[in-house]
């Protein structure tokens, strides 16, 4: 039982909140009513976490010598033991196997998808985390690569628009947590993770001013401007949330010193959690108000 405990800690259940981006093609597409979409979208957020728990796993086999000299990551069951190293290379490859074999079950676009989030994430895990910039890139694809995946998974078109607010968004929660690495390790950072010696609290702090700037901007021009927007008039409405969501989320890296784990800031903060579910709840009925004509 201790190691299935393991085994279901290592799969790092808490950061499933990342691949809810599946879902954004099944709301904005106004899908959400529909029964089979839905169980394919359903389907697809599994799958993706799947894949995402077997890239934990890869990266925690890689990374458990540094591990064990974070305050934190020591606790890992690879880093602390507690999970063998074997073990979890088995539960790896089979994660990653099933994953491959049950997207293929929502077709060979989903599977493509999955492959791609796969082979790019392997990647960062051997080599690209330790090219500055390129590592908060490399996490942002594998965003988009959920957002595409959600719309294949239930055969809709996939806005650009929609695309470009998952990319900037998860941009912008990247380089937060980078900067909460810095300030919780401090002079000890470049240690525990390479990259972080070519970043500075400065240079973060720029980053993430224009990204924040830029994913309001962009999300705005979406609800207003956008194809989707244009058949639902209403969707505007939503925006002074997700306004009042990045600047909630600001506060809690700026003043609070949350970012390090953008999901335990969702987990742990009623506020966001407001915010989020409040954001759904506008966009459907912006949805509601303004329902796309069917023929």
């Amino acid at each position: 039982m201790r190691l299935l405990g393991a085994i279901a800690e290592a799969m790092r259940p808490r950061q499933f909140t990342k691949n809810l981006f599946v879902l954004a093609a099944l709301l904005f597409a106004d899908r959400f009513l529909h029964a089979t979409d839905l169980l394919r979208a359903a389907s697809a957020f599994l799958i993706f976490c799947a894949a995402s728990s077997a890239i934990y796993l890869l990266n925690d086999i890689l990374d458990a010598d540094n591990d064990r000299l974070h305050p934190t990551k020591k606790r890992r069951p690879i880093a602390s033991g507690k999970l063998p190293v074997g073990v979890a290379i088995v539960v790896a490859i089979g994660l990653a196997t099933g994953s491959l074999g049950g997207s293929l079950l929502l077709g060979r676009g989903f599977a493509m998808c999955i492959g791609t989030y796969l082979v790019l994430q392997a990647l960062y895990c051997v080599k690209l985390k330790h090219i500055v910039l390129i590592d908060v890139f490399t996490i942002a694809a594998g965003f988009v690569l959920r957002t595409v995946g959600g719309a294949v998974a239930i055969n809709v078109p996939f806005s650009h628009w929609l695309l470009l607010c998952s990319l900037l968004l998860a941009l912008f929660l990247g380089f937060g947590k980078r900067r909460q690495e810095i300030t919780v390790l401090g002079g000890d950072a470049g240690q525990h993770r390479g990259t972080l010696e070519d970043y500075s609290i400065q240079f973060l702090d720029q980053l993430i001013l224009v990204l924040v700037t830029a994913t309001l901007v962009c999300y705005a021009v979406y609800s207003i401007q956008s194809q989707t927007a244009r058949l639902h008039p209403g969707l505007w409405v939503t925006v002074p949330v997700v306004l009042f969501g990045l600047f909630r989320y600001l506060y809690l890296v700026y003043q609070k010193g949350w970012g390090g784990a953008p999901e335990e800031a969702i987990i742990r903060d009623r506020g966001l959690q407001v915010v989020l579910i409040l954001w759904v709840l506008v966009v459907i009925f912006a949805f509601r108000i303004s329902p796309i004509p069917h023929h």
